[in-house]
């Protein structure tokens, strides 16, 4: 048995994060397109339009931070809807917030090119100073990275999951 001395950052990172976008992929399939937007009768949540489009918006923070803006693509209309702290507002008809298939296919689109620059960046950029927030708990980019792309995917996955059981839909797994 063979053990890696020096594993990289990125291999700490990127496939358990592989796996679990596969996952989030399975749930969103089952969800039908006109109740992406759809809040549940009397439950304050977020629905999995304002999650996935919020999820998408911050990859091209990692892309960025990992020093690869050249593969950023920053959609301005997007980031209003999704940015923290705005609204995630019932839309039953639609008329708000993008369709599934284009959030959904914007979210793996984004998520695969930043899984893919994480892995081919330079081992030396996970060791910079986070710029970006919340410095003092996560103090490097590699940490920050870790959390744009695994911990915050996945607190936001609990969301979608816990929403497909107020939509009357079954669990995930």
């Amino acid at each position: 048995m063979t053990t890696a001395t020096n594993p990289r950052v990125a291999d700490a990172i990127v496939p358990p994060c592989r796996t679990g976008l596969s996952l989030l992929e399975m749930a969103l399939k089952e969800i039908p397109a006109e109740k992406f937007a759809v809040k549940p009768d009397g439950v304050e949540t977020n629905h999995p339009a304002w999650i996935i489009g919020h999820l998408s918006i911050y990859t091209d923070n990692v892309i960025e931070m990992i020093g690869r803006g050249d593969l950023a693509e920053p959609d301005e209309r997007l980031t209003e809807l999704f940015k923290d702290g705005t609204e995630c507002r019932n839309d039953p008809a639609g008329r708000i917030y993008p369709k599934k298939d284009e959030l959904v296919a914007r979210f793996v689109s984004r998520m695969n090119k930043a899984f893919d620059a994480v892995e081919q960046a330079d081992e030396a950029v996970f060791a910079k100073p986070n710029t970006l927030f919340a410095q003092e708990q996560i103090p490097t980019v590699g940490g920050l990275v870790n959390f744009l792309l695994a911990h915050h995917i996945m607190m936001h996955f609990g969301q979608i999951s816990a929403w497909r059981r107020m939509m009357g839909m079954g669990r995930i797994m």
